[in-house]
């Protein structure tokens, strides 16, 4: 529940509501420099951390801490790296038996792409063993007085299950777009150039609050 007073933190990465006399040193975890984009890769250029998934980039934790303040910050914002030269296969074959990436089929810039190995064809009333041996999923306890953050697009913010009701959040339904330097998302067809003004686009749907990444 906000404070009565209470104002949101600007910086990037944090998004938290304050009050001065709450508002010690250390207090805030944010980014200071911008996000990278590239090649579907998604990249703090102040920390390195990167995924492909949208709503996990975002949920990456600040990397510098201080006080929470109601001032835009001026991004600093770095140009992507020029990919790395990939190497041909045949020379880097001695590499790929210890590179984890290779020997699980994945594409890998240092040893170039793999091969992945085919999966044996099944009749239709045939199942894989695997299948059979895989035990049921476990369905997860969830403790009704546990704080939890939502992971929908456009939300992050804490919540109990307890007070958790179908117009408790608002978010973006749809993905993201990223488009020769425009952003927006594609629910509500909002686009903009900034990523702070990105940022700040409101949330376009209520529902429910969802602490599993979709």
């Amino acid at each position: 529940m906000e404070k009565v007073g209470a104002v949101r933190c600007q910086r990037i990465g944090c998004d938290a509501f304050f009050t001065e006399e709450d508002n010690a040193d250390g207090s805030c975890r944010y980014h200071d420099s911008g996000p990278i984009f590239h090649d579907g890769m998604k990249e703090w250029s102040c920390c390195k951390q990167r995924s492909h998934d949208f709503s996990l980039f975002l949920a990456i934790p600040g990397c510098k801490t201080g006080k929470h303040t109601t001032e835009k910050p001026v991004l600093n914002r770095q140009s992507p790296s020029p990919p790395k030269p990939i190497a041909p296969v045949s020379l880097t074959k001695k590499n790929n038996d210890t590179c984890s990436r290779c020997r699980q089929g994945f594409f890998c810039s240092d040893h170039g792409s793999q091969t992945k190995p085919s999966k044996p064809l099944l009749l239709p009333n045939s199942k894989d063993d695997s299948e059979k041996d895989k035990p049921a999923p476990v369905k997860k306890k969830i403790d009704l007085n546990e704080i939890q953050t939502c992971r929908n697009k456009g939300c992050g913010k804490t919540f109990k299950e307890k007070d958790n009701h179908e117009t408790a959040c608002e978010y973006h339904p749809g993905p993201p777009v990223f488009h020769d330097r425009i952003r927006g998302w594609k629910c509500c067809d909002m686009h903009v150039k900034e990523f702070d003004e990105f940022m700040n686009i409101p949330p376009c749907t209520k529902g429910w609050h969802n602490a599993d990444p979709s």
